[in-house]
């Protein structure tokens, strides 16, 4: 169950942090230009930085806390943050006819509520 654990942690964490670089760093004009990123439009570029460095630290929340030993307990609130993260962008891109992302969203939402469970049953 660990091995899980850390496997789906470290899976998640790499969707985070990709997505986090890709918002905090990659201008809005070009987000906006890929498919996926059509919802940048309308955003302003200060909540799109905001989302991209929550997403760098839930990159940094779901792994340093347990790797460490300080503060454990942060890894089930980053998954469970994550969640809410999650079924805001599935809302989000269901309101543009996304669904193949709105999936992709509820495959990253299950992966923190296992990584949330498994630590918080342990």
């Amino acid at each position: 169950m660990d091995l899980a654990l850390w496997i789906t942690a470290g899976l998640l964490a790499t969707v985070a942090l990709l997505g986090g670089i890709t918002k905090t760093f990659v201008p809005k004009e070009k987000l906006a230009a890929q498919h996926g990123g059509e919802w940048t439009r309308d955003a302003g570029v200060g909540f799109l930085k905001t989302l991209g460095i929550l997403e760098l630290l839930a990159a940094v929340g779901l792994i340093l806390p347990a790797a460490l030993d300080i503060a454990p307990v942060m890894v089930p609130v980053t998954a469970l943050c994550w969640i809410l993260l999650m079924v805001g962008a599935m809302v989000t891109h269901g309101r543009l006819g996304q669904f193949k992302l709105v999936m992709l969203n509820s495959v990253y939402l299950l992966l923190a509520a296992f990584i949330a469970w498994g630590h918080l049953a342990a």
